[in-house]
């Protein structure tokens, strides 16, 4: 068994458009996750898949692996599976990360890829964290004037999903019940034959509604594991923006570098 880390990075962002390789701190951002996911200790490989030759030109320029997908994909799961179809055994591991999320901790990924290691019978991992009063508070306040940022997570006492959604779950009737609520990483670890009948089903209902993609899974019988795990007192970041970028370097400027 294999634990492959895929690098979905496509170079045409409507909101944002080379962003893989706009430099955060003076580093490609695409060559930060890249050296996350080479920090987390049960990955064996890491490949950025991308639809453009100036990328694969930057990755491989960085000593990386980098491979070509199609410019159909329709989102970063087909790049994923693309870039390892021919080559990838039923059994292996396949993390696919975000490359616009250039200060995920690599024990986040590291977590994911160790539970799925453990554990041979399982078919996908993902983790969350989670949130504390503060990180509540401040979350249900965005959600209450409209924004859709940030998903949470409810799973059972075997630690499996049982959904994901992009409003606040689960509703905090009783507060005094002391339920926490966890925020889903974004994040997956799949079997590489799981991964092969996700590409291969229609979007589902739910899937559609919430637009989240792991509600397929769910949908169709597939189980995810929940792996908790924490930051550690690094602030989490994604980068949709050139302004999202500039806040990812002031806070590798007051925290440090991860790896």
């Amino acid at each position: 068994m294999s634990v492959i880390a895929v690098i979905p990075a496509r170079y045409g962002s409507t909101r944002f458009p080379g962003k893989p390789l706009h430099k955060i701190a003076g580093v490609p951002m695409v060559e930060r996750v890249r050296r996350l996911a080479l920090a987390a200790g049960s990955v064996d490989r890491v490949i950025v898949a991308t639809d453009d030759t100036r990328i694969l030109d930057a990755v491989t320029a960085a000593g990386g692996e980098a491979l070509m997908t199609p410019e159909s994909c329709r989102n970063g799961t087909e790049r994923a599976y693309e870039a390892v179809k021919g080559f990838a055994a039923a059994g292996d591991v396949i993390i696919n990360l975000q490359g616009d999320a250039p200060l995920t901790p690599p024990w986040v990924i590291e977590a994911a890829a160790a539970e799925m290691a453990a554990n041979p019978q399982l078919a996908m991992a993902t983790p969350a964290v989670a949130l504390s009063e503060d990180a509540y508070a401040k979350m249900a306040e965005a959600k209450a004037k409209g924004e859709v940022g940030g998903t949470t997570v409810v799973f059972d006492r075997q630690m499996n999903a049982l959904y994901f959604s992009k409003a606040v779950i689960p509703f905090q009737r009783e507060k005094s019940a002391g339920t926490p609520v966890y925020k889903h990483i974004g994040l997956y670890a799949y079997r590489f034959d799981t991964l092969s009948r996700l590409v291969a089903m229609e979007p589902a209902p739910l899937e559609k509604a919430e637009s989240l993609e792991q509600l397929r899974a769910l949908e169709n019988g597939i189980p995810i594991r929940i792996v908790l795990t924490d930051y550690r007192g690094r602030t989490p970041w994604s980068v949709d923006s050139p302004r999202d970028a500039e806040i990812a370097a002031d806070i590798i400027a007051a925290e440090g570098e991860i790896v």
